[in-house]
């Protein structure tokens, strides 16, 4: 791991500085940090294991770890718990490298802080979903949440590699700007629509005659079709992008991100209909919401792609 020491001429102590490379890796980090979590969280509702530890923040009222009677239920829903600390520790990583950073950058550590926040509200929301016994509004703002944070581990990890001394300059049409943040809200409301359709499904997290078997009041069928008229309207939208970009002279970085968006639609589309037509079997549910994360960072690999920073190069010195 390289670091180096740099020392100010009007200040007498000493800045520990991360080199760039160590900078964009811990950033980095933190992003995967927050897509793993929804994996392992998606692990206990799909294992039943959301109440395996009945209460927060302790597992049981009288013990803070699971106790043997909970079995293997108890262990999943506390290890998922545990790696909240793994997410916390990769954020707290990004926070200390953006924070010495010399000089600093205020957007890094705004966003870095906004991520850790975040780790706070999400343990809260979880603690919330316990004890109101897995109601599905708060599992699926649980989920919402995530994906805003693995939207900020994103946006923080592009920043984080970008030089800092020059306004961001757009690099397609203004219009097709515009359809991107259409395309990006788009694409919330599919993943929005998604935690619904978990939520009137049968994976509610619970094992069946526990109190957490409460559903939305949907029809899984009708939530269902919403979700796919959603995916329609977002592989509509991808795809007129990605065209009127052929046709303005768009360049090969942000043409590639919206073809890989297109490959990351369509993949996700096969998993959602087999999953659909298979009943629903646990571990494409469990692919299916790791790819929503995936889809969610590739959308912000685009609408960040639409624009660029070059470095200002330095002014020549007169001797």
């Amino acid at each position: 791991m390289r670091w180096w020491v740099s020392c100010s001429p009007l200040m007498a102590s000493e800045t520990l500085t991360p080199a760039p490379a160590i900078l964009a890796w811990t950033c980095f980090a933190a992003l995967v940090a927050n897509i793993g979590i929804i994996v392992t969280g998606g692990a206990v509702r799909l294992t039943d294991s959301g109440l395996g530890c009945p209460t927060w923040p302790t597992c049981t009222d009288g013990s803070l770890v699971p106790t043997g009677r909970l079995g293997a239920y108890g262990v999943v829903e506390f290890t998922n718990r545990m790696l909240t600390f793994a997410v916390s520790v990769a954020v707290g990583a990004a926070i200390i490298a953006c924070m010495r950073r010399h000089p600093r950058r205020a957007v890094l550590n705004k966003l870095s802080w906004t991520l850790f926040f975040g780790v706070v509200v999400q343990a809260v929301i979880g603690g919330i979903s316990v004890r109101t016994h897995l109601a599905p509004i708060w599992v699926s703002l649980h989920m919402l949440v995530s994906l805003g944070m693995v939207a900020l581990s994103y946006v923080l990890w592009v920043r984080s590699r970008e030089p800092d001394d020059a306004a961001p300059t757009p690099t397609v049409q203004p219009v097709l700007r515009q359809l991107g943040y259409v395309l990006t809200a788009a694409v919330g409301a599919l993943l929005i629509a998604g935690t619904i359709v978990t939520g009137s499904g049968p994976h509610s997290g619970a094992k069946l005659g526990d109190p957490g078997n409460k559903r939305f009041p949907l029809s899984p069928a009708n939530a269902t079709q919403l979700h796919a008229d959603l995916v329609f309207l977002v592989v509509g939208l991808t795809v007129a992008l990605w065209f009127g970009l052929k046709a303005t002279g768009a360049g090969p970085r942000v043409l590639t991100a919206v073809r890989d968006l297109f490959l990351l639609l369509m993949a996700q589309g096969v998993i959602g209909y087999v999953q659909y037509f298979t009943h629903l079997p646990v571990l494409l549910v469990g692919i299916h919401m790791f790819g929503a994360a995936i889809v969610w960072a590739g959308t912000w690999r685009v609408l960040l792609a639409m624009r660029e920073r070059k470095a200002v190069p330095a002014a020549p010195t007169v001797a």
